[in-house]
């Protein structure tokens, strides 16, 4: 496949000329489900670490998280239509088939998705990264599959059910030689407004010998997106963290949008680092988020969900 056709179509494997050629390298999807106070996440990938390549499954919970690994030739790709395999587990854009095993986690089953909320596109913003999108250097790429969908199905996880009946998913997928070095990712769409959906990226950006703080955020509401980016403008008004929670002000225009998460409940994954899976995060699928939209200082929408995905890493 052709570079413009992977820049038009992110969810589709993009390493197939990386996996010959590059000995660092890494692409994950990110699968979340919800429903009520339950989530349960799923992260299949491959990566290649000094020329060795390897594929893994990792798994998080509101209890804990997993990490299986898989030999590489127990992963295979389709672009059209898009699906990828590992070992025997299934995923695409319209569903998931999980038939997973390790010493410490069972989980069997199928879920499947309809009526997916995206992100708007266009020829120069191909993806959430807008513009950066085309630039081929990026350490790490990060493109919005779906902000929100319907989930309906049924997980066994150790011998638990998971009935999903009219759920809520979302899917995302990164992909590069590492993470950022220090970033906040927040990802929420279970508020009391059922067409709320939100994402939320601030992230230490290394280009040559420099660096920047880049963000990207997508709130879409009712229908309509609220884009806030270092590519169009936005600007960060107030910005503090720590560990366990992070408080942002961001202003577009007239727009001006402040989120607050913090949670106490977080569990490890790990993380791409020049190829290598040896890089330990963090991240809770259970966090509180607050937000607040306002337009010259008339407030647009106020919401808070209790099924944040957060990452906070300092």
């Amino acid at each position: 496949m052709n570079s413009f056709y992977l820049l038009q179509n992110p969810e589709v494997f993009q390493g197939e000329k990386k996996i010959k050629y590059t000995n660092s390298y890494f692409e994950g999807w990110y699968f979340k489900h919800t429903i009520q106070n339950k989530s349960i996440s799923f992260i299949p990938g491959i990566h290649i670490e000094e020329g060795k390549k390897s594929a893994f499954i990792q798994v998080i919970t509101n209890f804990s998280s997993y990490y299986i690994s898989y030999p590489f030739d127990e992963f295979s790709f389709s672009h059209e239509p898009f699906f990828i395999r590992i070992g025997n587990n299934f995923f695409s854009l319209n569903e998931i088939k999980i038939d997973l095993q390790d010493t410490n986690i069972k989980i069997q089953g199928e879920l499947f998705y309809s009526n997916h909320k995206k992100i708007n596109k266009s020829f120069l913003m191909p993806n959430i990264m807008g513009p950066f999108s085309y630039l081929p250097f990026m350490e790490c790429n990060h493109a919005i599959l779906s902000m929100k969908h319907e989930v309906n199905g049924l997980l066994m996880v150790n011998e638990q059910p998971y009935h999903f009946k009219n759920g809520i998913g979302y899917i995302e997928k990164d992909w590069g030689s590492s993470f950022p070095t220090s970033y906040v990712w927040a990802q929420a769409n279970d508020f009391e407004n059922p067409d709320c959906s939100f994402f939320l990226s601030v992230a230490t950006i290394p280009i040559s010998c420099f660096s920047f703080t880049g963000f990207i955020c997508s709130l879409i509401l009712e229908g309509k997106e609220y884009r806030f980016s270092t590519y169009n403008g936005s600007k960060i008004a107030n910005f503090r963290t720590s560990s366990q929670n992070f408080n942002i002000v961001l202003k577009q225009k007239d727009y001006r949008l402040h989120i607050y998460s913090d949670t106490k409940n977080s569990f490890s994954l790990k993380a791409p680092r020049v190829g290598s899976m040896n890089r330990e995060i963090f991240e809770s699928i259970d966090a509180n988020i607050m937000i607040c939209l306002s337009k010259q200082d008339a407030i647009l929408f106020e919401g808070k969900s209790k099924n944040c995905g957060l990452e906070i890493v300092l």
